[in-house]
């Protein structure tokens, strides 16, 4: 048995027979600096109740030294994930001391060395189970505990955590950071960090209350943190957040801090909330990018209530945090900042996720059935936040906005510092709405799919149309009619209904375009009639409201991807159309989807010519783009990566590298890098092209991008050292993996990687038991052959009928990823 999966079986036994109190851990990080130091020594005292005389905590790391229990040392019983405790009592005090290990996975405590200035910077990363890599614990959501936070680390350290520290000792080169005990929480949102951060300060006040505010991110990357405007929308959605949830803020400080090599967007540990440093721009920045980082930051925030507060008692729930946050970053953003196209962005490619996870054959209901950690793990998808989310919004059409919010607030009051499930915030809804949500959450949180609405029109006599919908479930929605006016495409009337079986009979006048789902209300996919199509076709690019362009884009997407538009039809309409797209949200989707489409959509023998005739339109877009637009440097970004496939523009490629820009193009390091990786791509650059770029940009994220550009040359040698480097060099970094993977792929050059389709499948399990869930899962979905059959997938299904269930879960993910492509290809034309 794999003892460090825990089930929901026996975590659930072991919290009815266990109630946790108090956990102080001692964590000794003074000997980080030093590389060829693996571990470092930690120390948890745990105080618990407990009605049977034996249990067991759960750790992860390179050894335990000392189990203590009650005063009297015992037989140290550790399998490596497990420790055994016996002689439990009522009242007990467990001391457990240990070695940890430093992460280079960005699971658990993750340790960066930065080549720019050779400073040591760590963060912890714990969701949903990796506190116990730092520390003895009861790693369950439903065992809550205060807990105190005892650090040593170099003199000259920032050193963080949950809390504000209570008092600092100082040594000879070392501190002692002792912080204040938390309040009741969850293991998996404790956090440490610990560097020499630079930091900027801030403060939050409202009435009485005041929230120091604190912003970090390593030294070298300090000239781009953009702090003042991070700490503007924070102070945003504390004002938001503090009156729509008629509580206050519980945590005391709020610090927020960029860190390096991280797995996620951002984890919303209270008073410290970590972000990857992709959010900051080491150059140009388009104000979609900024947007995306304002939503971020009030996702996590909304955590602070959902999920921190008021905590699912199993991952079973974990809608109830995940898909409130993604609601909540979308409806703050619009209302509480200056980013209120919030919505749009949420339409055209947030929902875009949770279609494509949804049509999956792994797809779950929104309230899922989550067996053990591993399943948890997988389940931080594109149901659990964009489909919630959908969802959600679905929710306030149905009951009202100040129904929704005054049930949140009641769930806050009722669950505060607790655990719930879904039927705890069903209860506070209903009573306030009035309404029985039953039926309601029985049709759109524990069921799966998704409905498609079209219209067909019963008699041309009478004009009369049915709305059909496949998957029937009960909507609450808007539909748009819109006609040309003077060279725009606007609405001239909408008509809201409730549509609740297969076929609703409606009176809809004649129009141009018809929007089945106008302001986006509900979660279901809209096709488009043959009229709308055709206007979409002439006059996309002339619809005046943004939120009817993003839900004309995703309807176009979604019906290439289902193969009912044609690959050829949509691209065409893509080069026609967004050149003039103003919206950059919706701008970066397209592009990204045209690319995906000729790669994936496109059959095999129109690809080059589809690939070259898509270079020539972003590099004619890019050169008559507004000088220093954000869609400049959209469009260059679209070349740049349009070029690592079509050498056709590699003199423009080269002159961009060599400082021949179109006025206003700001080229930063990533950029850069991005050209040259697809001129090394394309066998128009070489070694010493990357060796200079490296001197010239000699940072971690230089170094990573130097990794993937080498190992992208087109030489069947190279891709094979990356191959063997993605599967056996196991002091690879998450991000160092990630660039092998993304050269062994660079330019989707099959004719380099097909040889190796049999050793993946043949690798693939025992990887799985090897290595961490984080590094196997990028190994199992990276590497997966992109082959014309899918007998290959298909003979490792049938052989492996009894590997572990989230490895056979990823696998058949992309074999329904690759089953669509070459349904969707054969389907050409």
């Amino acid at each position: 048995m794999d003892t460090a999966n825990l089930t929901r079986e026996e975590t659930a036994a072991r919290s009815a027979a266990v109630t946790v109190h108090r956990i102080r851990v001692e964590l000794d990080l003074t000997g980080a600096p030093e590389r060829a130091r693996t571990g470092f020594p930690t120390v948890t005292t745990l105080e618990f109740s407990s009605t049977v005389d034996a249990t067991w905590l759960d750790f992860i790391g390179e050894g335990v030294q000392r189990v203590c229990v009650n005063g009297v040392d015992q037989e140290i019983v550790y399998d490596g994930a497990r420790i055994s405790l016996s002689g439990l009592v009522d009242s007990n005090v467990v001391r457990v001391e240990a070695i940890g290990a430093y992460s280079r996975s960005g699971e658990g405590l993750h340790r960066f060395h930065d080549p720019v200035d050779d400073e040591t910077y760590l963060y912890t990363q714990y969701e949903p189970a990796d506190a116990r890599r730092v520390m003895a614990c009861f790693e369950q959501p439903d065992m809550k505990a205060e807990y105190t936070f005892v650090v040593d680390a170099p003199s000259g350290w920032e050193v963080l955590s949950n809390q504000s520290p209570t008092h600092t000792d100082l040594g000879v080169g070392v501190q002692r950071v002792e912080f204040a005990p938390t309040l009741p929480i969850s293991s998996y949102i404790t956090a440490v960090a610990a560097g020499p951060y630079s930091r900027v300060d801030g403060e939050w006040r409202r009435d009485d209350q005041s929230v120091a505010l604190g912003v970090f991110v390593r030294r070298s990357l300090a000239a781009h943190l953009e702090a003042e405007e991070i700490l503007e929308v924070t102070r945003q959605g504390l004002d938001f957040f503090t009156d729509a949830f008629a509580y206050p803020y519980p945590w005391g400080k709020y610090d927020q801090i960029f860190v390096p090599e991280y797995n996620l967007g951002a984890m919303e540990n209270p008073g410290l909330v970590t972000f990857t440093e992709s959010y900051l721009s080491r150059g140009a920045a388009t104000d979609a990018q900024r947007a995306a980082r304002a939503n971020t930051i009030l996702h996590e925030m909304a955590h602070m209530w959902f999920g921190d507060l008021v905590t699912m008692i199993w991952w079973d729930d974990l809608w109830l945090k995940e898909s409130f946050a993604d609601y909540m970053g979308a409806h703050a953003s619009a209302v509480a900042t200056r980013y209120h196209d919030a919505w749009v962005t949420f339409a055209a490619s947030r929902k875009a996720w949770a279609y494509q996870q949804d049509q999956l054959p792994t797809t779950h209901p929104i309230v899922a059935d989550i067996t053990d950690l591993e399943a948890a793990k997988l389940n931080f998808d594109g149901i659990t936040y964009a489909k919630g989310a959908a969802v959600l919004k679905q929710l306030v059409a149905f009951v009202g906005d100040e129904a929704f919010f005054e049930g949140a607030r009641l769930y806050f009051a009722a669950n505060a510092f607790g655990n719930t499930t879904l039927d705890d915030f069903l209860v506070q809804l209903s009573a306030v709405s009035g309404r029985d949500m039953s039926d309601w959450s029985a049709a759109w949180l524990q069921t799966s799919g998704m409905s498609t609405l079209w219209t067909e029109t019963e008699t041309e006599a009478d004009g009369r149309s049915i709305l059909v919908q496949t998957d029937p479930r009960p909507h609450r929605l808007r539909i748009g009619l819109y006609e040309r006016v003077d060279g725009r495409v606007v609405r001239r009337e909408q008509r809201e209904l409730d549509v609740v079986g297969e076929r609703t009979e409606i009176d809809l006048p004649d129009a141009d375009l018809v929007l089945l789902n106008d302001d986006d209300l509900t979660y279901v996919k809209a096709r488009l009639d043959a009229r709308s199509l055709a206007t979409v076709e002439e006059s996309l690019s002339a619809i005046d409201d943004p939120l009817a362009r993003a839900l004309v884009w995703s309807s176009l997407w979604n019906a290439t991807r289902d193969g009912e538009l044609a690959a050829a039809r949509y691209l065409e309409i893509v080069r026609t159309h967004a050149p003039a797209e103003s919206n950059i949200g919706l701008l970066t989707g397209v592009l990204a989807n045209a690319s995906y489409t000729i790669r994936h959509f496109v059959a095999e023998a129109s690809r080059d010519q589809e690939q070259r005739r898509w270079v020539e339109t972003v590099w004619t877009t890019l050169e008559a783009a507004d000088a220093g637009s954000d869609a400049q440097l959209s469009w260059a970004r679209a070349f740049a990566t349009a070029s690592a496939f079509d050498d056709g523009h590699q003199e423009q490629v080269r002159a961009l590298l060599d400082g021949q820009a179109p006025e206003g193009l700001v080229i930063d390091p990533d950029l850069r890098w991005q050209l040259l990786t697809a001129l090394v791509t394309t066998g128009h650059a070489d070694l010493a092209d990357v060796a200079a770029e490296q001197q010239r940009d000699d940072t971690g994220d230089g170094r990573t991008a130097a990794r993937r550009a080498r190992s992208s040359r087109p030489d069947a040698t190279v891709r094979r050292e990356a191959w063997d480097s993605a599967w056996n060099d196991l002091a690879l970094s998450n991000d160092h993996l990630d660039a092998e993977i993304g050269g062994f792929r660079a330019g989707g050059r099959r004719d380099l990687v097909s040889g190796f389709d049999d050793e993946y499948f043949a690798r693939i399990g025992q990887v799985w038991g090897a290595r961490s869930i984080e590094i196997a899962r990028r190994l199992v979905v990276g590497l997966f052959p992109a082959g014309d059959s899918l007998e290959p997938v298909d003979a490792w299904l049938a052989a492996n009928a009894e590997a572990p269930a989230a490895l056979r879960r990823l696998v058949i993910e992309q074999r329904d990823h690759l089953a669509r492509e070459l349904r969707v290809r054969a389907a050409q034309a």
